[in-house]
């Protein structure tokens, strides 16, 4: 089917619930339908998770496709712990509940070697980053995945104390941060707490 002839509708985060039926429609009367995202994988920190989840409430058979993920990209190029990680989505707004959610990140990671994966909206980097160097260990690991797979991209990984010397300017570039914390070792090399 020519492209000009498929019907295309938008699904935002914006999207009423009560607006979903009305996407999966054409699907239940028979026509084939597709979920793209701009950015990332659909149903991976993305609104079309409800969409798919009412396909699997009416017994619709949901083929994902092969595409790039720009968290798994991230973390593959890395260098962090690919065998245990978490993807946290987009971290609070407000810069005390960002800055004490960065904390606790950083403490779970140090406490059980898992890197921590999360985004930002892409106008909030660069405070995002801030924060992040402002509140995290001078010996984490942080790792700056922005632009991924186009001309700009920047894979960095960095310690914070070496980013803190000299910082990428990110605003409006999609980015996924990824941090791992070194173990805290205490009286008699056993690991303490953060």
């Amino acid at each position: 089917m020519p492209l000009a002839q498929v019907a295309i509708t938008e699904l935002s985060e914006h999207t009423p619930a009560a607006a979903l039926p009305q996407l999966l429609a054409p699907l239940l009367a028979g026509k084939h339908l597709g979920l793209l995202s701009e950015a990332g994988c659909p149903g991976i920190a993305d609104p079309g998770a409800q969409l798919v989840a009412l396909a699997h409430q009416h017994g619709v058979r949901v083929v994902p496709l092969v595409g790039p993920s720009s968290l798994l990209l991230a973390l593959m190029a890395s260098g962090l712990n690919g065998q245990r990680f978490c993807f946290h989505g987009y971290l609070p707004v407000e810069g005390s509940d960002c800055k004490q959610t960065v904390q606790a990140l950083e403490a779970a990671s140090a406490a059980t070697e898992t890197t921590q994966l999360f985004i930002e909206a892409p106008y909030r980097n660069s405070r995002l980053l801030d924060i992040l160097l402002t509140h995290c260990r001078d010996d984490t690991r942080l790792c700056i995945a922005s632009e991924l797979t186009t001309e700009k991209e920047l894979v960095c990984t960095r310690t914070v104390a070496q980013w803190r010397v000299s910082t990428p300017d990110l605003q409006r570039r999609p980015t996924v941060f990824l941090l791992l914390a070194a173990k805290r070792k205490g009286a008699g090399g056993k690991p303490a707490a953060g």
